[in-house]
């Protein structure tokens, strides 16, 4: 088995481990617990990793307190946290205390002040704050390729190169634009169109009336990617679910394309990894 699919495998026996902790918390003694935050447009997740950095507990819900990678509903964006990270302790028996998250990338100056103050605001120490493909990386253990993270409302792209990110970059296009489409499409309104998008049973029906907003977002990946060597391309972000996106991605870039095992979890899991006890300033 190459290098490529062993840590591959690795991400995905990960994200399998968290989907059964997500259901099934593991209550256990440990001397620490890290948190990641992951604010995203569609859904908000909490993963919890112990002290050596394993799942152990998880929850996450829909929202819609935040719009384009940006936190649009402030006090709506710290009631859910703090009510998911209380939803976690009263299962584990512990408060927890440190946290990390994330935001789009080329997004800092704009928004990284909202994220810090949503995660302080629900009671974490904030020991870090990245970038989402970055964070997703931190799972993938990608060395050269890009991780393109299509969330809600962007489309984020991380160029590494043996194993550093040399190139961030963030777009407008995810699955807000999914939806809309989806809405046009069969006269739902937004809310109807974004759960009917969410039941893989649509998928099949679906793929050929969002191929052309895919092929937008492949369009994205190949503007920022144009002369990096990127061997391959890993797809995270929960607008990834889509059945057989990775298809008409690879088609379009022509390079090969990979998606993880439920590539909703990827970054919030990459954001705990990135955790520590030591407090951001």
């Amino acid at each position: 088995m190459s290098e490529e699919k062993i840590k591959f495998q690795h991400c995905d026996e990960l994200v399998e481990e968290f989907e059964k902790v997500i259901a099934n918390p593991i209550v256990s003694k440990s001397s620490v617990y890290y948190t990641g935050v992951d604010l995203g447009t569609a859904c908000i997740v909490l993963a919890v990793l112990d002290e050596n950095y394993r799942p152990v507990a998880g929850a996450y819900r829909y929202a819609e307190v935040v719009r384009d990678g940006m936190v649009v509903d402030y006090i709506g964006a710290i009631r859910i946290v703090r009510e998911l990270k209380q939803e976690i302790e009263e299962k584990l028996g512990v408060e927890l205390i440190y946290a990390a998250s994330a935001i789009p990338p080329g997004t800092d100056a704009l928004d990284s002040g909202a994220i810090k103050n949503v995660v302080q605001g629900a009671g974490f120490e904030l020991t870090n704050l990245l970038d989402e493909p970055t964070a997703a990386n931190e799972v993938l253990e990608i060395k050269n390729g890009a991780v393109v993270d299509i969330g809600g409302g962007t489309t984020g792209i991380s160029i590494l190169k043996d194993g550093k990110v040399i190139y961030v970059e963030d777009e407008p296009t995810g699955g807000t634009h999914f939806s809309l489409v989806i809405s046009g499409a069969y006269g739902l309104d937004f809310k109807e169109a974004d759960e009917f998008k969410r039941n893989d049973d649509n998928h099949g029906e679906l793929l050929p009336v969002l191929k052309p907003v895919i092929e937008k977002v492949a369009s994205i990946i190949n503007k920022h990617i144009e002369g990096y060597d990127v061997e391959h391309i890993s797809l995270v972000g929960g607008t990834c679910c889509l059945t057989g996106i990775e298809e008409i991605i690879q088609k379009q870039t022509g390079i090969h394309t990979h998606k993880p095992k439920n590539p909703i979890f990827v970054t919030p899991l990459g954001i705990a990894l990135s955790c520590s006890q030591n407090i951001l300033e």
